[in-house]
């Protein structure tokens, strides 16, 4: 995983801390599924840097026992839980740092979830840990669909959005098409040209700027800036 700033480092350690932890947990490897823009980077899918961590809860009724052992395993790694949901595996967890450097980390757990998801077992070398993650059609899939649902439940929208469907389609992923029909109650080509026009409506200059200007590098970030809308947006279309 790419570090746009030295200072980031920190971060990444808790991040890898964690991770090493849930996958030595039974409990947690077991009932959750490693997904998002840093289960992507880890696995070498993309090429920025991602501060959250995100899981899907395979089994709802299993939300107590994984609420009990992540907050286990917080103690134990003396994370502070800055804040949390009660209905959900949703964490804000504050480490020491300097006062003026990011020093809060995202836990986020996803349910109920789509039941044409597939996962895999998958070696993250980062931490030499097996994770059971979101295959690689699912989890485009999902990214695709993470656009505009992100906008219906919110009204935010990500410009890491942009960028990491950019990259799926430059690397040829596959779709796991029925993830988006089952989500959207759309075909495939339905939902590309909705999502094409929904893109070229509200995705702006300055929602793309704003959001990746502290995930990439300097260079990298000025090279893709400009074009990433309307090469997505060719992607799409096709």
């Amino acid at each position: 995983m790419i570090l746009p700033k030295a200072n980031d480092a920190i971060h990444r350690a808790w991040m890898y801390r964690i991770l090493t932890a849930v996958s030595d947990e039974p409990v947690l490897n077991g009932r959750l599924g490693f997904k998002g823009g840093t289960c992507a980077t880890m696995r070498g899918l993309l090429d920025r840097f991602s501060v959250d961590l995100d899981f899907d809860l395979l089994d709802a009724a299993n939300l107590s026992l994984v609420k009990n052992n992540f907050e286990k395993i917080f103690k134990k790694l003396g994370l502070e839980i800055a804040d949390c949901s009660k209905q959900s595996a949703q964490y804000f967890l504050k480490y020491k740092n300097k006062n003026t450097e990011r020093n809060t980390l995202k836990i986020d757990c996803n349910f109920p979830i789509p039941k044409s998801n597939q996962y895999e077992m998958v070696r993250i070398p980062e931490i030499d840990r097996i994770l059971n993650c979101q295959t690689v059609p699912t989890m485009f899939a999902n990214k695709l669909i993470a656009v505009s649902d992100r906008y219906t439940r919110n009204r935010s929208i990500a410009g890491r959005d942009i960028f990491d469907i950019h990259a799926f389609f430059l690397k040829g992923f596959e779709v796991n098409e029925k993830v988006i029909q089952e989500k959207t109650g759309k075909s495939v080509a339905e939902y590309f040209k909705f999502l094409a026009e929904f893109i070229k409506q509200n995705v702006t200059q300055s929602i793309i700027d704003e959001d990746l200007n502290h995930l990439l590098p300097v260079a990298e970030f000025k090279s893709i800036r400009k074009g990433l809308k309307q090469e997505v947006l060719a992607f799409l279309r096709i």
